[in-house]
């Protein structure tokens, strides 16, 4: 059995009971702190992660919905996106981190609960697989 599919089967087993958005969201930060990236993850996640999806019925366009929001939120502890402007204005990536990182743990409960929340609104609707 490959990777794939035993993080497929771990979402699937945990993700039960409309609490997949929130584990793929909490998945997608941690992971996203550690490997900062542009969306280039999701070609390595969205196998199982959308294999999972199916398995617990979950909207497949919410899902990568749900993994582009949770993407966004690391971006606040590595602040990659502001290097040009910390070279316009003279500044250091410290003098900003602790105000983003304030940020980051204020949004992150909000945009769980909002990915839960929103999450349960959607139908499945089944891939077409031609």
């Amino acid at each position: 059995m490959t990777v794939s599919k035993h993080l497929a089967e771990f979402f699937t087993s945990v993700g039960g009971g409309g609490g997949f958005t929130v584990i793929v969201a909490l998945y997608t930060v941690i992971l996203g702190i550690f490997v900062p990236s542009d969306g280039g993850k999701w070609l390595v996640e969205a196998p199982y992660v959308m294999q999972s999806a199916t398995d617990v019925q979950m909207n497949l366009g919410w899902t990568v919905q749900v993994y582009n929001v949770a993407e966004a939120l690391p971006n606040l502890i590595n602040p990659f996106f502001m290097l040009p402007l910390l070279a316009v204005l003279g500044l250091r990536a410290r003098d900003l981190v602790g105000f983003t990182f304030l940020q980051f743990m204020f949004h992150l409960p909000v945009v769980l609960l909002l990915v839960w929340l929103l999450g349960r609104t959607f139908e499945f609707v089944a891939p077409v697989i031609p």
